[in-house]
């Protein structure tokens, strides 16, 4: 079952389940918020641009290198160029309960731009800031606005509770704090 907008209220003030939280949706830039089932999180203001050392650069999800992205920091937006990808981290810090799963799809406003935003599932009991990937499929460059909406949550209530959560199993993305690459 999707859980509503009061469920979600709930838990993010009685538990500190979305932090920061906004409980109405904030319809100023790209919107944010509480909708109506989910929660509209926010691209933050870090972002690392794919931008390969070498032309002849693979990327190997079991041994990502820092070295082939730029670190940008800004208030505002970043230009993402035609064909490329970059990976942010969310405004918000999320704790997710143990009959809880989510599933995420990027806002419409991006998607109409030839945006992809890519988020897995926040398992049960996972927590921490969300390392979003976001794809320009477009051929030409696409603002990515810091601190303003860019992607839904939805909360999936389970019918039973899982035996082995997320924290269970010490997750390798547990609690993270930044742009985390692929681990192994």
């Amino acid at each position: 079952m999707v859980m509503p907008d009061s469920w979600i209220i709930k838990m993010a003030l009685e538990n500190k389940m979305i932090e920061p939280f906004s409980q109405e949706q904030v319809k100023r830039g790209i919107s944010f918020g509480v909708s109506s089932y989910g929660y509209d999180m926010r691209v933050g203001t870090n972002f690392k641009v794919y931008q390969p050392i070498s032309k002849d650069a693979v990327i190997d999800p079991k041994d990502s290198s820092s070295a082939n992205f730029k670190e940008i920091k800004t208030d505002n937006f970043i230009l993402l160029e035609p064909n490329s990808y970059a990976l942010a981290q969310s405004v918000e810090y999320f704790r997710i309960p143990r009959d809880i799963l989510t599933i995420c799809f990027g806002k419409s406003t991006y998607a109409r731009c030839g945006v992809f935003v890519n988020v897995t599932p926040f398992e049960p009991e996972w927590e921490g800031f969300v390392t979003i990937s976001i794809v320009n499929t477009s051929p030409s460059p696409v603002k990515v606005y810091a601190n303003e909406g860019i992607a839904q949550v939805l909360f999936l209530h389970a019918s039973e509770i899982c035996s082995v959560s997320y924290a269970d199993k010490k997750g390798k993305y547990q609690a993270q704090k930044n742009i985390t690459h692929s681990k192994i």
